[in-house]
């Protein structure tokens, strides 16, 4: 909701497209008639995509065809390691970069990382930077079951969309250092990002279905539309219906009253 209400005024006050995508790439873990669900409950708060929605479960041509490109230019390469055969850190030490060795088969698809620092200015968050191969080392962008790994998706999409900026929240500020590098080898345009800060729970846990958050369906259109507005760090009228409150959300919109952090808790639940 957070993320919604913040994308769409980021847009819409600056006089651009609120372009809207399903992530639809795990079909094993999507849950059957969510994406029907999120749209409609974006038309009930007022708010309707420009444009067609894209579904990254059309998009598979086009990912293969830049994993083949990755591949080609010596960028990324066949691994047959598994969870298990990560360290306890989590960071791929680059065990198959050579080769895969001991008759072992490749099963996934491996980005390979540099030394090199990545660095970038989020509108929020300010000025971040990180090294992949001391954060997370070479990571997937093709999964052991065939299916695109989401790092790899959204830059293509970005791109195929022509995204001028990102909005979302700050769970994926960590992501964006993989995407930038990615964009980088596939010669690809890179957005402007914008993490908004997470709503946590009064124990400080990200609000969600996890967590049994009360879904915003259950609540009132104005309403829901005015706590996340509260939570953006502005401050509408009260009691305005739901076409007023958008009018006065758009004409008093400014990113600078967002508080610049990534997460804020407690939040009444």
């Amino acid at each position: 909701m957070v993320a919604a209400v913040g994308s769409f005024l980021e847009a819409k006050s600056a006089g651009g497209n609120w372009l809207l995508r399903i992530e639809d790439l795990d079909p094993p873990r999507e849950v059957a008639g969510s994406a029907a669900r999120i749209l409609h409950e974006l038309q009930r708060l007022g708010m309707e995509p420009d444009g067609q929605v894209l579904y990254q479960s059309s998009r598979h041509a086009a990912y293969q065809a830049h994993v083949k490109r990755l591949l080609k230019k010596g960028l990324a390469y066949p691994c047959a390691c598994t969870r298990k055969d990560l360290p306890p850190s989590g960071i791929y030490q680059g065990t198959c970069r050579n080769g895969i060795s001991g008759g072992k088969k490749p099963r996934t698809i491996r980005f390979r990382v540099n030394d090199e620092t990545c660095k970038f200015t989020d509108k929020i968050q300010g000025q971040l930077s990180d090294t992949l191969t001391r954060s997370t080392g070479d990571f997937i962008i093709r999964r052991a079951d065939g299916l695109y790994a989401y790092q790899l998706a959204v830059v293509v999409d970005d791109d195929f969309q022509g995204i001028t900026q990102v909005v979302r929240g700050a769970d994926l500020l960590e992501s964006t250092f993989r995407q930038l590098c990615l964009q980088k080898a596939l010669g690809l345009s890179t957005p402007a990002y914008m993490h908004l800060p997470l709503a946590l729970s009064t124990d400080g846990k990200k609000l969600g279905k996890r967590e049994q958050a009360d879904p915003v369906k259950h609540k009132d259109p104005a309403f829901a539309v005015a706590q996340a507005l509260f939570f953006l760090g502005h401050q509408p009228q009260p009691g305005l219906a739901l076409g007023p409150l958008w009018d006065w959300a758009l004409a008093h919109w400014n990113s600078d009253r967002i508080p610049r952090c990534t997460a804020v808790a407690p939040v009444k639940v």
